[in-house]
């Protein structure tokens, strides 16, 4: 099933300012709070570096800057949740879509690669991989779309055929070419897929009760 939605309710789906699940998907782990403190002081110190080049008159102006470019580490994942949130917003049109769960499985994806040295002095290559959940979702119209989430704990409840939600984006009014897709509701488990918390889940949780019968 696929209810188009109107600009408003849109725009209230997908917020233009970090949400609260959107802060912590940025947030990330401690290595990603180390790297935005190392960005943090670099840009600092570039700052004051260059206050003692302006001279006196810029002091104000500096010290401004010096205060925002310190608390990067704080504000960065809400400017990150924020640049995303915008792209998506970009899209014209979009619609509420219902079908079921038609596949579960598991992979192990590849995140990222780091190189290091060796007892021995030789460079190695570690590969950072992630087991994640993969959901294949389809309707009656034939219309699949494969979403994937890093693995937890509480997806063991997920099955076959159970009812998922979500919101699709497209440039085309009749939403005839589907662009891209959310995060994926399971209303029966209350639960949320997916590799970013696109949505208001408060707003779209009210917006499939109201189609719940549609």
């Amino acid at each position: 099933m696929l209810k188009p939605l109107t600009r408003a309710k849109f725009e209230q789906l997908i917020s233009p300012i970090a949400t609260g699940a959107q802060y912590a998907h940025y947030w990330g782990k401690w290595q990603d709070l180390l790297n935005r403190l190392l960005v943090s002081v670099v840009a600092v110190i570039g700052v004051f570096i260059l206050g003692l080049i302006l001279g006196n008159s810029a002091r104000g102006l500096v010290l401004l800057i010096a205060v925002i470019a310190g608390l990067y580490w704080l504000w960065g994942p809400v400017y990150w949740a924020s640049i995303r949130n915008l792209k998506a917003r970009r899209f014209k049109y979009s619609g509420f879509w219902r079908g079921r769960i038609l596949d579960v499985f598991v992979t192990e994806e590849l995140i990222g690669e780091e190189q290091t040295v060796n007892q021995r002095g030789e460079l190695v290559v570690v590969e950072n991989r992630e087991r994640r959940i993969n959901l294949i979702l389809g309707d009656r119209t034939g219309f699949e779309i494969t979403i994937q989430a890093p693995l937890q704990r509480i997806h063991q409840s997920i099955r076959v055929g159970q009812t998922a939600e979500l919101l699709v984006l497209s440039n085309r009014f009749d939403l005839a070419t589907i662009d891209k897709v959310t995060d994926a509701y399971i209303p029966s488990q209350n639960l949320w897929v997916g590799s970013y918390p696109w949505l208001q889940r408060d707003v779209f949780v009210e917006v499939s009760r109201e189609l719940r019968n549609y």
